[in-house]
């Protein structure tokens, strides 16, 4: 007889979002293990400063001893800016995290982080100086969001990650009960990136 599989729950609609600024850059992540292993990625391979994605892993492993404080666990976020995708104006490359629930900037007075679990309370880490997170440009209920207002905020007041770029690329709703994100860009949302961006021949 063949193996019973129930039908997945499913989340509920009306549950809390964030919605971030959605960077152009190159995706990246820091892996620190229990045994204290420090190693680099890209969104598709391990890479070291002799084998590296625009320098990414060569500034990581500079700042190693800073970025150490992140702790035990997989750490994903955009390497961007200077000579990375849109470049968004900066001389500098940054490292911004992606988990805006978990990750505070330094600096800043860490929110309580929504659970689908309100009997549960806890409060946002801070991140290492050396590392950004991803501007958040809504946090509240999926009912309240306002989708074609955020697209017009976007297109109005530019970048909320670098201030005076104004050709941000979208943003990313991430339901938290559900645990999934959804991208929407400004530009050619109805295409896959490899087609919307591929250069002319």
């Amino acid at each position: 007889m063949s193996e019973f599989q129930e039908f997945p729950k499913m989340a509920r609609w009306s549950r809390d979002v964030i919605v971030t600024e959605k960077i152009d850059g190159t995706n990246a992540q820091i892996l620190i293990t229990e045994s204290v292993e420090f190693l680099t990625g890209s969104r598709t391979r391990w890479i070291t400063p002799e084998s590296d994605n625009f320098g990414f892993a060569a500034w990581a492993h500079a700042n190693r001893e800073e970025l150490m404080q992140l702790g035990v666990g997989r750490h994903f976020g955009e390497w961007w800016g200077s000579g990375i995708q849109r470049g968004y104006g900066l001389k500098e490359k940054r490292f911004s995290l992606f988990n805006a629930a978990r990750w505070c900037v330094a600096g800043a007075e860490p929110l309580q982080i929504p659970n689908a679990d309100p009997r549960i309370v806890k409060v946002q880490d801070i991140a290492p100086a050396c590392v950004g997170v991803v501007p958040v440009l809504y946090r509240g209920s999926m009912d309240e969001l306002d989708v074609q207002d955020l697209v017009l905020q976007l297109q109005e007041k530019g970048s909320c990650a670098a201030e005076g770029f104004m050709q941000p690329e979208g943003f990313v709703v991430f339901h938290v009960a559900a645990g999934v994100g959804f991208k929407k860009t400004l530009d050619k949302d109805g295409l896959p990136k490899s087609i919307a961006y591929a250069k002319a021949a």
